[in-house]
């Protein structure tokens, strides 16, 4: 049927839509990070190893092949069994820059492969919180960001907690590992806080960070409040005015020892209850995404999950409804 007014008014909707598409496409990656549904993977080590980066079910045996698969179940369980979209994964200079990386890759490509985004961090090995070698980790970033950089779903944290440089001197790293890999979207680069991670208020405020999302880390071993409202303002002060670029990209509690996380009327009263609850919650108001410490990693008793066949069996159900709270789920 032919109708001019039908098909104005088509136009028009027309039009609205890729309106609509095109505002969406140019809004800055620091709108909201409420899009990183997001758990650690971890070496069973912790990830700070002087050697190979190995999460926990992959060995350094693997062949690309095995790790692959072993990925496609963790991942796969990760997906549904906690509803993450983003899987944080570590790397150093002795993983990528050897024969370990390429078949390590296969944990990257499964997650990417699944429509996860995956965020790569360097972990140093020496616990001093600097760059163990600058020429080995910009060895390892090149070879990361050429394998990585063309892929949208990857996000690229120059170093974990570097807890060892001033402000200024951190800013001035960050800004040389921005120079260097300038084809790398700001959008897609993760600037950590200050410290252990612990505060974005500087790195927020630094000119030459512009256009970055920023990482925080945020614990409840780090203070000893039973309410929510004290972790709240606790967390709130890390922030400053900068929680729409910030992903809390560790945040955890203890898994395995019991505890209900999803009772509202017992949240305060217990330390990590209390934690918890007052990251997720801020979290949600304030649509910031949460990449919790870890999803899976063995020994740990912060650990959502353990392994269980070629999958994930989870630790602690009122954990896991608790963080999916916290991403807005």
């Amino acid at each position: 049927m032919h109708h001019p007014r039908l098909r104005t008014i088509i136009s028009t909707l027309a039009a609205a839509a890729l309106a609509a598409t095109l505002l969406t496409i140019s809004q800055p990656a620091s709108a909201a990070t409420n899009s990183f549904r997001g758990v650690n993977w971890a070496d069973q080590r912790d990830n700070y190893v002087d050697g190979w980066v190995i999460p926990t079910g992959l060995t350094a045996g693997d062949s690309y092949s095995t790790v692959r698969t072993k990925a496609d179940g963790i991942i796969t369980a990760f997906q549904q069994q906690i509803g993450a979209n983003t899987v944080r994964l570590p790397i150093n200079p002795q993983s990528v820059n050897s024969d370990w990386w390429g078949r390590y890759k296969g944990a990257f490509d499964s997650a990417l492969n699944h429509g996860m985004k995956v965020i790569v961090s360097y972990w140093e090995a020496n616990k001093d919180g600097r760059v163990d070698d600058a020429t080995a980790w910009n060895t390892m970033w090149d070879r990361v960001t050429a394998d990585y950089g063309g892929n949208g779903n990857v996000y690229f944290e120059p170093m974990n907690e570097p807890f060892g440089y001033s402000l200024s001197a951190w800013v001035s790293l960050c800004s040389s590992w921005l120079s260097r890999h300038s084809n790398i979207p700001r959008g897609r680069v993760v600037i950590s806080g200050t410290g252990y991670n612990d505060n974005v208020t500087g790195v927020g405020a630094a000119s030459a960070l512009n256009g970055t999302l920023l990482s925080l880390h945020f614990y409840g071993f780090w203070a000893n409040d039973t309410t929510r409202s004290a972790w709240t303002t606790n967390l709130s002060n890390r922030l400053g005015s900068y929680s729409s670029r910030t992903i809390i990209d560790e945040a955890g509690a203890p898994m395995t020892t019991g505890l209900t996380y999803t009772n509202g009327a017992t949240q305060d009263g217990n330390v990590f209850t209390a934690y918890f609850a007052a990251t997720t919650d801020l979290a949600r108001a304030r649509q910031m995404g949460i990449v919790y410490w870890p999803g899976l990693r063995a020994g740990d008793p912060y650990s959502l999950t353990r392994q269980s066949g070629s999958g994930l069996a989870v630790n602690n159900t009122s954990g896991v409804a608790q963080l999916r709270w916290g991403w807005g789920l």
